[in-house]
Protein backbone atom coordinates (compact mmCIF):
# COMPACT_ATOMS: atom_id res chain seq x y z
CA UNK A 1 0.00 0.00 0.00
CA UNK A 2 1.54 3.31 -1.06
CA UNK A 3 0.83 6.76 0.25
CA UNK A 4 1.06 9.97 -1.71
CA UNK A 5 3.57 12.39 -0.23
CA UNK A 6 3.13 15.81 -1.85
CA UNK A 7 6.05 18.07 -2.50
CA UNK A 8 6.19 21.47 -0.81
CA UNK A 9 4.81 23.13 -3.94
CA UNK A 10 1.95 20.63 -4.20
CA UNK A 11 1.16 21.05 -0.50
CA UNK A 12 0.87 24.83 -0.86
CA UNK A 13 -1.17 24.52 -4.04
CA UNK A 14 -3.59 22.05 -2.42
CA UNK A 15 -4.23 24.49 0.43
CA UNK A 16 -4.93 27.33 -2.00
CA UNK A 17 -7.56 25.45 -4.03
CA UNK A 18 -11.28 26.01 -3.52
CA UNK A 19 -13.98 23.36 -3.31
CA UNK A 20 -15.98 24.44 -6.36
CA UNK A 21 -19.23 23.62 -8.09
CA UNK A 22 -19.35 23.98 -11.87
CA UNK A 23 -22.72 25.58 -12.59
CA UNK A 24 -22.59 24.60 -16.25
CA UNK A 25 -22.18 20.86 -15.69
CA UNK A 26 -23.33 20.79 -12.03
CA UNK A 27 -20.25 18.81 -11.08
CA UNK A 28 -17.56 19.39 -8.49
CA UNK A 29 -14.43 20.89 -9.99
CA UNK A 30 -12.91 24.01 -11.44
CA UNK A 31 -15.02 25.12 -14.35
CA UNK A 32 -13.74 28.65 -14.97
CA UNK A 33 -16.07 31.61 -14.61
CA UNK A 34 -19.36 29.77 -13.95
CA UNK A 35 -18.34 28.18 -10.66
CA UNK A 36 -19.29 28.63 -7.04
CA UNK A 37 -16.71 28.39 -4.26
CA UNK A 38 -18.75 26.14 -2.01
CA UNK A 39 -16.26 26.37 0.85
CA UNK A 40 -16.54 30.16 0.95
CA UNK A 41 -20.34 30.03 0.84
CA UNK A 42 -20.63 27.28 3.45
CA UNK A 43 -18.29 28.83 6.02
CA UNK A 44 -19.76 32.32 5.51
CA UNK A 45 -23.31 31.09 6.01
CA UNK A 46 -22.45 28.95 9.04
CA UNK A 47 -20.48 31.74 10.71
CA UNK A 48 -23.27 34.21 9.90
CA UNK A 49 -25.95 31.96 11.40
CA UNK A 50 -23.88 31.43 14.56
CA UNK A 51 -23.28 35.18 14.88
CA UNK A 52 -26.95 36.09 14.40
CA UNK A 53 -28.12 33.31 16.72
CA UNK A 54 -25.84 34.41 19.56
CA UNK A 55 -26.90 38.04 19.26
CA UNK A 56 -30.56 37.00 18.98
CA UNK A 57 -30.24 35.02 22.21
CA UNK A 58 -28.68 38.05 23.90
CA UNK A 59 -31.61 40.19 22.78
CA UNK A 60 -34.16 37.58 23.88
CA UNK A 61 -32.62 37.22 27.34
CA UNK A 62 -31.94 40.90 27.96
CA UNK A 63 -32.78 42.02 31.48
CA UNK A 64 -33.00 45.39 33.17
CA UNK A 65 -31.55 43.90 36.32
CA UNK A 66 -28.01 42.60 36.72
CA UNK A 67 -26.92 41.61 33.20
CA UNK A 68 -24.91 38.52 32.45
CA UNK A 69 -21.45 38.52 30.91
CA UNK A 70 -22.76 37.88 27.38
CA UNK A 71 -25.32 40.67 27.61
CA UNK A 72 -22.62 43.01 28.95
CA UNK A 73 -20.36 42.15 26.04
CA UNK A 74 -23.08 42.63 23.40
CA UNK A 75 -24.22 45.92 24.93
CA UNK A 76 -20.65 47.21 25.05
CA UNK A 77 -20.08 46.20 21.43
CA UNK A 78 -23.31 47.85 20.27
CA UNK A 79 -22.52 51.08 22.16
CA UNK A 80 -18.95 51.09 20.83
CA UNK A 81 -20.02 50.73 17.20
CA UNK A 82 -22.91 53.19 17.56
CA UNK A 83 -20.50 55.72 19.04
CA UNK A 84 -18.26 55.39 16.00
CA UNK A 85 -21.26 55.81 13.70
CA UNK A 86 -22.45 58.92 15.56
CA UNK A 87 -19.02 60.51 15.31
CA UNK A 88 -18.36 59.59 11.67
CA UNK A 89 -21.75 59.61 9.94
CA UNK A 90 -23.44 62.92 9.23
CA UNK A 91 -27.18 63.02 9.68
CA UNK A 92 -29.56 60.45 11.15
CA UNK A 93 -30.19 56.94 9.90
CA UNK A 94 -31.44 53.65 11.31
CA UNK A 95 -29.48 51.57 8.81
CA UNK A 96 -25.81 52.47 9.21
CA UNK A 97 -25.54 51.49 12.89
CA UNK A 98 -26.78 47.88 12.48
CA UNK A 99 -24.87 47.65 9.18
CA UNK A 100 -21.60 48.70 10.83
CA UNK A 101 -22.13 46.25 13.71
CA UNK A 102 -22.89 43.40 11.30
CA UNK A 103 -19.84 44.16 9.16
CA UNK A 104 -17.48 44.39 12.13
CA UNK A 105 -18.57 41.19 13.87
CA UNK A 106 -19.11 39.11 10.72
CA UNK A 107 -15.82 40.11 9.07
CA UNK A 108 -13.94 39.52 12.31
CA UNK A 109 -15.42 36.02 12.69
CA UNK A 110 -14.68 35.20 9.05
CA UNK A 111 -11.11 36.42 9.55
CA UNK A 112 -10.86 34.42 12.78
CA UNK A 113 -11.21 31.23 10.76
CA UNK A 114 -7.63 31.86 9.67
CA UNK A 115 -6.50 30.86 13.19
CA UNK A 116 -7.83 27.32 12.72
CA UNK A 117 -4.82 25.08 11.93
CA UNK A 118 -4.53 24.76 8.15
CA UNK A 119 -4.68 20.94 8.10
CA UNK A 120 -7.61 20.45 10.50
CA UNK A 121 -10.60 21.19 8.25
CA UNK A 122 -9.17 19.47 5.11
CA UNK A 123 -8.30 16.38 7.17
CA UNK A 124 -11.78 16.14 8.72
CA UNK A 125 -13.66 16.83 5.49
CA UNK A 126 -11.53 14.37 3.51
CA UNK A 127 -13.35 11.55 5.36
CA UNK A 128 -16.53 12.76 3.62
CA UNK A 129 -14.90 12.93 0.20
CA UNK A 130 -14.45 16.71 0.26
CA UNK A 131 -11.03 17.89 -0.85
CA UNK A 132 -9.43 21.26 -1.62
CA UNK A 133 -11.46 22.99 1.11
CA UNK A 134 -10.41 26.49 2.21
CA UNK A 135 -11.87 27.62 5.51
CA UNK A 136 -11.12 31.36 5.37
CA UNK A 137 -13.82 33.13 3.32
CA UNK A 138 -12.17 36.55 3.44
CA UNK A 139 -9.13 35.34 1.51
CA UNK A 140 -11.47 34.74 -1.43
CA UNK A 141 -11.81 37.77 -3.70
CA UNK A 142 -15.34 36.67 -4.64
CA UNK A 143 -16.52 37.34 -1.08
CA UNK A 144 -14.58 40.55 -0.47
CA UNK A 145 -15.70 42.00 -3.81
CA UNK A 146 -19.30 40.99 -3.12
CA UNK A 147 -19.18 42.83 0.21
CA UNK A 148 -17.59 45.89 -1.38
CA UNK A 149 -20.24 45.91 -4.14
CA UNK A 150 -22.87 46.08 -1.39
CA UNK A 151 -21.08 49.14 0.01
CA UNK A 152 -20.95 50.60 -3.50
CA UNK A 153 -24.72 50.17 -3.91
CA UNK A 154 -25.27 51.87 -0.57
CA UNK A 155 -23.10 54.76 -1.75
CA UNK A 156 -25.31 55.15 -4.82
CA UNK A 157 -28.46 55.01 -2.68
CA UNK A 158 -27.24 57.65 -0.23
CA UNK A 159 -26.07 59.87 -3.08
CA UNK A 160 -29.66 60.11 -4.28
CA UNK A 161 -31.27 59.98 -0.81
CA UNK A 162 -29.07 62.69 0.68
CA UNK A 163 -28.81 65.06 -2.28
CA UNK A 164 -31.81 64.30 -4.45
CA UNK A 165 -31.60 63.46 -8.13
CA UNK A 166 -30.90 67.03 -9.26
CA UNK A 167 -28.38 67.62 -6.49
CA UNK A 168 -26.50 64.43 -7.32
CA UNK A 169 -26.45 65.23 -11.05
CA UNK A 170 -25.19 68.73 -10.26
CA UNK A 171 -22.40 67.34 -8.11
CA UNK A 172 -21.59 64.71 -10.75
CA UNK A 173 -21.21 67.25 -13.56
CA UNK A 174 -19.96 70.40 -11.77
CA UNK A 175 -17.28 69.12 -9.35
CA UNK A 176 -14.34 69.31 -8.94
CA UNK A 177 -14.15 71.67 -11.92
CA UNK A 178 -16.69 73.99 -13.50
CA UNK A 179 -19.76 72.76 -15.35
CA UNK A 180 -18.07 73.46 -18.70
CA UNK A 181 -15.69 70.60 -17.98
CA UNK A 182 -18.48 68.17 -17.10
CA UNK A 183 -17.03 65.22 -19.13
CA UNK A 184 -13.84 65.38 -17.05
CA UNK A 185 -15.88 65.77 -13.85
CA UNK A 186 -17.91 62.66 -14.67
CA UNK A 187 -14.78 60.63 -15.45
CA UNK A 188 -13.12 61.73 -12.21
CA UNK A 189 -16.24 60.87 -10.22
CA UNK A 190 -16.55 57.42 -11.80
CA UNK A 191 -12.90 56.68 -11.02
CA UNK A 192 -13.28 57.92 -7.45
CA UNK A 193 -16.44 55.90 -6.77
CA UNK A 194 -15.08 52.72 -8.38
CA UNK A 195 -11.71 52.85 -6.62
CA UNK A 196 -13.34 52.89 -3.17
CA UNK A 197 -14.98 49.44 -3.28
CA UNK A 198 -12.05 47.93 -5.17
CA UNK A 199 -9.52 49.13 -2.58
CA UNK A 200 -11.88 48.08 0.21
CA UNK A 201 -12.06 44.51 -1.07
CA UNK A 202 -8.42 44.13 -2.04
CA UNK A 203 -7.17 45.43 1.31
CA UNK A 204 -9.13 42.79 3.22
CA UNK A 205 -8.30 40.02 0.73
CA UNK A 206 -4.58 40.82 0.59
CA UNK A 207 -4.07 40.79 4.34
CA UNK A 208 -5.97 37.55 4.89
CA UNK A 209 -4.44 35.77 1.92
CA UNK A 210 -0.96 36.69 3.12
CA UNK A 211 -1.80 35.51 6.62
CA UNK A 212 -3.11 32.17 5.39
CA UNK A 213 -0.09 31.67 3.15
CA UNK A 214 2.27 32.24 6.09
CA UNK A 215 0.37 29.64 8.13
CA UNK A 216 0.73 27.18 5.24
CA UNK A 217 4.47 27.87 5.05
CA UNK A 218 4.81 27.39 8.81
CA UNK A 219 3.05 24.01 8.46
CA UNK A 220 5.91 22.88 6.18
CA UNK A 221 8.46 23.37 8.97
CA UNK A 222 9.53 20.54 11.33
CA UNK A 223 6.80 19.77 13.89
CA UNK A 224 8.97 20.80 16.84
CA UNK A 225 9.32 24.32 15.36
CA UNK A 226 5.78 24.75 14.03
CA UNK A 227 4.16 25.40 17.42
CA UNK A 228 6.66 28.03 18.51
CA UNK A 229 6.58 30.06 15.31
CA UNK A 230 2.89 29.37 14.75
CA UNK A 231 1.96 30.61 18.22
CA UNK A 232 3.87 33.86 17.75
CA UNK A 233 2.32 34.45 14.33
CA UNK A 234 -1.17 33.59 15.65
CA UNK A 235 -0.92 36.24 18.36
CA UNK A 236 0.25 38.83 15.84
CA UNK A 237 -2.33 37.73 13.27
CA UNK A 238 -5.14 38.05 15.83
CA UNK A 239 -4.38 41.77 15.93
CA UNK A 240 -4.38 41.91 12.13
CA UNK A 241 -7.79 40.28 11.72
CA UNK A 242 -9.27 42.61 14.34
CA UNK A 243 -7.79 45.69 12.66
CA UNK A 244 -8.98 44.59 9.22
CA UNK A 245 -12.54 44.13 10.46
CA UNK A 246 -12.39 47.56 12.10
CA UNK A 247 -11.00 49.19 8.95
CA UNK A 248 -13.64 47.61 6.72
CA UNK A 249 -16.37 48.86 9.06
CA UNK A 250 -14.96 52.39 9.40
CA UNK A 251 -14.37 52.85 5.68
CA UNK A 252 -17.93 51.69 5.01
CA UNK A 253 -19.28 54.32 7.42
CA UNK A 254 -17.05 57.02 5.93
CA UNK A 255 -17.87 56.17 2.30
CA UNK A 256 -21.60 56.15 2.99
CA UNK A 257 -21.32 59.42 4.92
CA UNK A 258 -19.36 61.03 2.07
CA UNK A 259 -22.02 59.89 -0.39
CA UNK A 260 -24.77 61.46 1.70
CA UNK A 261 -22.96 64.78 2.20
CA UNK A 262 -23.02 67.23 -0.69
CA UNK A 263 -20.14 69.53 -1.56
CA UNK A 264 -22.26 72.48 -0.45
CA UNK A 265 -22.47 71.03 3.07
CA UNK A 266 -18.79 70.08 3.35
Amino acid sequence: MSFWHPTEGQYIQDHLMHYQLNLHTMTIGNGGFWTLNLDTLAVSIIVGVVFLSLFWLAARRVTSGVPGKWQNFVEYLVEFVQGLVNSSFTGKTTLVGPLALTIFVWVFLLNFMDLVPVDVMPAVLSFFGIHDFRGVPTDDTNLTFAMSITVFLLMIYYNFAGKGTLGFLKELTCFPFSKWLFPINIIFRLIDDCVKPVSLSLRLYGNLFAGELIFVLIALLPWWFQWTLGSVWSIFHLLIILIQAFIFMMLTIIYVSMAKTSHDES
